[in-house]
């Protein structure tokens, strides 16, 4: 079998998928894996943010190239899982992945994004595919704001996300973030795969290393999460460099224990 044998099936879910919490609607993507239609076996999800920038090599600051990882990933036996690719929402991406009050912005509503998500999504999805539903088989992650929402989505439902792949996050757009963190009480083991790079901005790196301590901190306390930090010292804020860090995030969160 060639590369191409392994390529994830792409479907589009729906151009329009509506958000009745935003009163607005968005394109849903699915990559299935390559023998998704040849098995009758479940599988586990991850809910990506930003869709148009994961798989669209023309997308306008690059893409973070998901199907081609996967198809390298599935070439080395690490195939199993769906993704769910989510449409940011053009110029309201901030206020809808924004889950707190800004100064500037006003008050988010990323707690509707997320309403969204376990009301309408998620169930769609448990339906229409073979998936794993559980706590355990069931992820989200994103980069920037799309990081900060992911992040604040497993925080807030504790008993639902139990794999969140953060690249990157907005941190500085609240402090509440870490307080938030700080109160997160897992009801199962939460893995954690938190990403910064070093020449992002001044403080997106020390803001990082605030959130790791905060985590490793709780796992010192007994929670139960299972935490992993990587930091590219050249990494700039782009999708160039989330691209190479998803392949090693995929296979840590689903494939190793």
């Amino acid at each position: 079998m060639t590369m191409t044998d392994f390529q994830p099936i792409i479907e589009v879910v729906e151009e329009a998928y509506e958000i009745p919490q935003l009163n607005a609607t968005r394109k849903i993507s699915a990559l299935l894996p390559y023998d998704y239609y040849k098995t009758d076996k479940h599988y586990p999800v991850l809910y990506l943010q930003d869709g148009q920038n994961l798989f669209n090599p023309l997308a306008p600051f690059g893409d973070w190239a998901v199907d081609k990882s996967m198809a390298k990933l599935a070439e080395k036996g690490f195939s199993d899982i769906i993704i769910i690719a989510i449409d940011h929402g053009e110029e309201e991406r901030i206020i809808e992945y924004l889950p707190y009050y800004h100064p500037r912005f006003g008050e988010g509503k990323g707690k509707f994004y997320i309403e969204f998500m376990l009301e309408k999504l998620i169930p769609y999805v448990n339906k229409h595919y073979r998936t794993l539903p559980d706590f355990e088989h069931t992820g989200i992650g994103g980069s920037s704001m799309g990081g900060l929402i992911s992040f604040y989505a497993g925080l807030s439902h504790p008993g639902v996300f139990g794999k969140m792949m953060i690249f990157s996050p907005s941190l500085w757009i609240s402090k509440m973030i870490f307080d938030h963190t700080r109160s997160f009480e897992p009801l199962e083991k939460a893995k954690i795969y938190l990403y910064a790079g070093g020449k992002e901005s001044k403080e997106h790196l020390p803001n990082a290393q605030k959130l790791e301590a905060i985590i490793r901190k709780k796992m010192v306390d007994g929670h139960a999460i299972d935490f992993h930090f990587s930091v590219n010292e050249d990494g700039n804020h782009a999708e160039i460099y989330w691209r190479e860090e998803f392949p090693l995030a995929v296979k840590w969160l689903f494939f190793e224990s």
